[in-house]
């Protein structure tokens, strides 16, 4: 089973369903156990102290993942759970820069949203890209 723990202000208006249904979809056929992951949308004050906090970084991104296991082993988590579940860990997606990334685009907001969540997805999953 996967399941896609989703937390949003109230005031950015987006469909979860459709983010959960496509990271499920990606999920599919990639993970053999039960997997938990969490993906938050958070403003530009919150993802800018994000990455003060744990990059060093006095900016806001559009993205930041935070895996629970050990990136250099991908999908062996660091200590096994009791009850089976692989939690991989936190994608935090900024609104904001959604917008405007989807506005430069020219593509629905939903939609540079999923692409977000599924570039952290990847990196949850330890595959990364270069800098």
């Amino acid at each position: 089973m996967i399941t896609v723990l989703f937390q949003t202000d109230s005031h950015f208006p987006v469909k979860k369903s459709v983010i959960t249904d496509a990271v499920t979809q990606s999920l599919q056929g990639r993970v053999k156990s039960d997997v938990e992951l969490s993906i938050i949308i958070v403003g530009d004050r919150r993802m800018r102290e994000l990455n003060n906090n744990y990059r060093k970084l006095d900016a806001t991104t559009d993205v930041l993942s935070f895996p629970q296991h050990d990136p250099s082993q991908p999908m062996k988590p660091f200590v096994e759970m009791p009850d089976g579940i692989l939690r991989l860990g936190d994608i935090v997606v900024s609104y904001p820069e959604a917008v405007r990334e989807a506005t430069e685009d020219n593509t629905m907001v939903d939609d540079k949203i999923i692409e977000l969540v599924l570039h952290g997805l990847e990196h949850l999953l330890g595959n990364h890209h270069e800098e």
